[in-house]
């Protein structure tokens, strides 16, 4: 009955979906994190700002009654809390948001995943150094570890050594795109059949075919210096971002493995720098993911550093099956008497749960109440059932 990739969430999954919002938003307030709740709908050339033609494809659109005006709604709230931070917070320094809510997507982003993720995420804006991204990748880990994920790893990456090297070799918007296409799929006969095709015989067309194989461990980055060292001092500067983002991590998170990737390059029309995904053995698929985005505020007259992960609380959830512990409550005869009202009030007041039973068939093992309220010599008292 409801649309493909739509879901409904009922209990017991949706008390445990709820309890987990909690604690990560908890711990986000802990380090600093203001929470936001960006609108449902926007105007559509608002939304899409900065975001690139990926996100303009997964967003349903609308019209405005009122204003004639077409609407998105929106597919990702990172964008949005974005224009937050350059059109009505404009704080000097550095701020910090968190969020959480539904989005919608014209499609998923893969097989058997839902159109309507629960998105959470934190950004920080006003900081173009290393250490606001060791901070945002340090509270992605500590909020998956919250949600019961183990054995993480980490998948870095830095999309503007991709963005210089392509940007060094003369290809037309459509080369551009196919070669893209084909380095989103790490082929690498095919990228080497393409780059031959096109007759790049140049310094940086060898680099992007190289770029696939750059991927391992952390020593990838000095391998990296002398086979990318045609792209000089940006690709230089790249590298020296991802070895600054690898040695705050592994000065706090020593044994997390991590897995250097340079030719990742999922949200290269949005990001900006570093990229990077969380991993678990328990998902086949990223559990976060995040990375900088500089300068997406400049539509808003605001041109700020920013970096920022999200996940979606649904998955999360389903990490364990461990349940919500169930609060147990007292079960209350229907009755307009005013001393049963009063006491009913007196113990919700005092963080009880109490249910109205208006059925005999609201009976307490049904409705999870462990004491009922008893009318006893004229006075309505809470006894163990």
């Amino acid at each position: 009955m409801l649309p493909q990739g739509i879901e409904e969430i009922l209990p017991p999954t949706a008390a445990r979906i709820e309890a987990l919002r909690r604690s990560l938003l908890d711990l986000h307030a802990r380090w600093g994190y203001e929470l936001v709740y960006p609108p449902i709908v926007e105007h559509l050339e608002s939304l899409l700002t900065g975001t690139g033609h990926q996100l303009d494809l997964q967003t349903f659109k609308l019209i405005d009654p009122l204003s004639g005006r077409t609407l998105g709604v929106h597919a990702d709230m990172t964008p949005q809390v974005a224009r937050i931070d350059a059109s009505r917070l404009r704080r000097e320094g550095t701020a910090r948001m968190s969020y959480v809510g539904t989005v919608l997507r014209t499609h998923s982003n893969g097989v058997g995943e839902s159109r309507s993720p629960m998105q959470l995420g934190a950004e920080i804006f006003g900081h173009s150094g290393s250490a606001s991204d060791v901070e945002i990748v340090s509270l992605m880990l500590e909020s998956l570890r919250i949600a019961g994920a183990d054995q993480l790893q980490l998948d870095i990456g830095h999309v503007g050594v991709y963005r210089t090297l392509v940007n060094a070799i003369a290809l037309s918007e459509a080369q551009a795109a196919t070669l893209f296409d084909i380095m989103q799929r790490k082929s690498r006969p095919e990228l080497d059949a393409y780059i031959s095709a096109l007759d790049l015989a140049s310094a940086p067309a060898a680099a992007l075919a190289a770029l696939p194989g750059l991927a391992g461990g952390v020593d990838v980055i000095s391998r990296a210096r002398s086979v990318l060292a045609c792209g000089g001092e940006p690709v230089s500067e790249a590298l020296d971002e991802l070895q600054a983002l690898v040695d705050g991590l592994m000065s706090r998170e020593a044994s997390l493995p991590i897995l250097i990737d340079l030719g990742e390059l999922r949200g290269y029309h949005y990001h900006t720098g570093v990229v990077f995904s969380a991993y678990s053995e328990q998902s086949l698929s990223e559990l976060a993911r995040g990375g900088r985005y500089d300068a997406i505020g400049a539509a808003f007259g605001r041109a700020r550093p920013a970096t920022g992960f999200s996940c979606d609380l649904r998955r999360l959830a389903n990490l364990t099956d461990t349940s919500v512990p169930s609060t147990r409550g007292v079960l209350a005869p229907h009755s307009d008497d005013a001393d049963l009202l009063d006491q009913v009030a007196k113990l919700r007041d005092a963080g009880e749960r109490v249910i109205i039973a208006f059925n005999e068939e609201d009976d307490a093992v049904t409705l999870g109440c462990d004491r009922e309220l008893v009318l006893r010599d004229g006075a309505w008292q809470t006894l163990k059932i």
